[in-house]
């Protein structure tokens, strides 16, 4: 049994059944959809306000070069072993299958979680946007049923039963994603191009009005502090912070079987995005900070609150709009990932083969589309998700982590393998990914690390009881 749980799937181990329809430029326009969100209009201020300073741009840097480490070792693997299942497929050509398994675990609870949690954020701009439309939904209809508690100790209910916006808009993104990824990746489109229109419009307001002395002092909390109550401020503790705004493009390794020519495609798209998101959020960070002070964005809306400040109304109602596309499409490409990486689990054996199924007229894994849906669209409609984001966040660091170690562990075992593209100066790059990676996870809070173990002790239980039994490997040995 030692032995057999690490047992290795061969590259050509990968089938292909989904429709083949996804250029370099849609793969590119995937991995924008996923990255630009909630990050750019929402953390760039906050870690400002609380964590860098102007010199968040710093921190940008910083999590971008972490980013494009682990990018670099994705972009290997996709070309060189395939298959829809992102970081867990090549942790099983890689590690063998109980690391595969455990990844992909990790992996199912990192997409699930964030597309509910972000449906949760839309449903708030969307229920302000109809607002001012003079549409009223009453708050039983747009809050989820949790109690809160106040400063002054007491428990109150929210008085919410269901979050109806955030449960129609995972719902209608069912949908699309049925009907297929081509006109998927068309809505995308439309949305990537409402939110970089409104990042644009941002930009070209903010760059008349920099005030430089919103930039001094530039480094209010130096590289690194560690407060009274444990907390940590500084550049580097800003970097932890807005990392978790680049997570997503890693979704777009999980597009290789639907891609036109994928060796070469997903490298472009993968690598593409990430320079084109890290290059704006760095403009808009700059801007931001020179535009007010960086005291002043600690705020849920920092890029609009900025812009009100100091008397744009108009284009700090666009950026509502902005935010409104730029959630959509992170769902919607966390989603289609979320659904791909199950198919590539189902067809391993390692969860019902019952999810497999491709329908053959669409060519979309309908049953797994459904089913997901429906169950993240009643996580975000009835429960308070705001404990379980952070770890999101370790998942992915965890998993880019491995994909860098996977690409040394692949050059040294299988020398002969055909890369279309290579990772320059291994294993310098993966190593510099694992070392990065490894110590954004140090500035998570220890609550957060509790809770991600057991969510990994619960996978390994469901390993041994089910997937290891059932596997195709098993099967066939």
């Amino acid at each position: 049994m030692a032995l057999s749980i690490f047992r290795t799937k061969s590259v050509t181990d990968e089938t292909g059944e989904l429709k083949k329809v996804l250029s370099a430029f849609d793969l590119t326009l995937l991995g924008i959809g996923a990255i630009i969100g909630t990050g750019i209009f929402v953390l760039t201020g906050i870690a400002a306000a609380t964590q860098s300073g102007p010199a968040v741009v710093i921190s940008f840097v910083i999590s971008g070069l972490a980013c494009a480490f682990a990018a670099l070792a994705y972009a290997e693997l996709a070309s060189a072993v395939g298959g829809c299942g992102s970081a867990y497929g090549y942790s099983y050509v890689a590690f063998g299958e109980v690391v595969a398994w455990l990844i992909g675990w990790i992996l199912l609870l990192e997409y699930s979680v964030s597309v509910a949690a972000v449906a949760n954020g839309w449903s708030g701009y969307a229920v302000n946007a109809m607002h001012l439309m003079g549409i009223h939904l009453p708050k039983i209809l747009t809050t989820a049923p949790h109690l809160v508690q106040n400063a002054a100790g007491d428990v109150t209910n929210t008085g919410g039963i269901v979050n109806l916006p955030a449960m129609v808009i995972i719902l209608a993104l069912m949908g699309m994603l049925i009907i297929g990824v081509r006109q998927s990746a068309q809505l995308n489109m439309g949305m990537v191009f409402v939110k970089v229109l409104t990042i644009c419009i941002f930009i070209a307001v903010a760059a008349f009005n920099v005030q430089p002395e919103n930039w001094h002092p530039f480094m209010p909390y130096g590289w690194f502090h560690t407060l009274p109550d444990g907390k940590t401020t500084g550049i580097l503790a800003g970097a932890s912070m807005v990392f978790f705004a680049y997570v997503g493009f890693d979704a777009v390794s999980t597009a290789v079987e639907e891609a036109r020519n994928p060796q070469r495609d997903v490298p472009i798209g993968i690598i593409g995005s990430l320079v084109f998101c890290t290059v704006i959020y760095i403009i808009v960070a700059g801007l931001l900070t020179g535009l007010v002070s960086y005291k002043e964005l600690n705020v849920s809306e920092p890029v609009a609150h900025a812009l009100t400040l100091r008397g744009f109304h108009w284009a700090s109602g666009l950026v509502d709009t902005g935010v409104i596309a730029g959630l959509t499409t992170v769902m919607l490409v966390l989603y289609y990932g979320l659904t791909r990486i199950i198919l590539a689990m189902s067809r391993d054996g390692l969860v019902s083969p019952f999810l497999s199924k491709v329908d053959e007229q669409r060519k979309t894994p309908v049953r797994v589309i459904v089913i997901t849906g429906v169950i993240m669209s009643l996580a975000a409609g009835l429960a308070p998700l705001g404990a379980l984001v952070e770890m999101v966040n370790i998942g992915t660091l965890s998993a880019f982590v491995l994909v860098c170690l996977g690409v040394i562990v692949l050059r040294i075992r299988q020398p002969e393998l055909h890369r279309p593209f290579k990772n320059p100066l291994n294993p310098v790059f993966p190593l510099l990914g694992m070392i990065s990676c490894g110590a954004l996870i140090y500035f998570l809070p220890e609550v957060t690390k509790i809770r991600f173990t057991l969510w990994v002790a619960l996978g390994v239980i469901v390993y041994f009881t089910y997937s290891v039994r059932h596997s195709k490997l098993a099967r066939h040995a």
